[in-house]
């Protein structure tokens, strides 16, 4: 499992990280250009038994570092796949991309289940 990319974290992004992202050395890894490498983990992480009120505006702070991110798109397809279970990764906190990958899963049944375009069905 790949460590979170900062060091004391982290679909769609805006047009500009997407070509920021394009534009990179395809050879360094995407986490060695996150925001986040120069904020405190704990502000991507929840501490044990933290207060509601404290964890939504924790995870609030998180999502704004990583809306200025340039590898946000990375960061959030890698803790979709990986699955990450802990954190706010690519601005979704656990219960989002929770639900991220529902919708996902649901969608690629359904394309399971609609007939292909082009083919007709044999009538008999």
């Amino acid at each position: 499992m790949l460590q979170p990319p900062h060091s004391s974290l982290q679909i769609a992004a805006v047009p500009a990280q997407r070509a920021a992202a394009r534009d990179r050395d395809q050879d360094a890894p995407w986490h060695t250009e996150a925001v986040c490498r120069r904020d405190e983990a704990g502000l991507f992480f929840a501490p044990s038994k933290e207060p509601t009120a404290a964890r939504l505006s924790r995870e609030e702070a998180a999502k704004r570092v990583c809306a200025r991110c340039p590898v946000m798109v990375e960061c959030r397809e890698h803790a979709l796949l990986q699955p990450e279970p802990y954190g706010v990764w690519g601005g979704l906190t656990a219960a989002e991309r929770r639900v991220v990958l529902a919708r996902r899963r649901r969608r690629e049944m359904e394309l399971k289940k609609t007939p292909r375009p082009g083919r007709i069905a044999a009538a008999g």
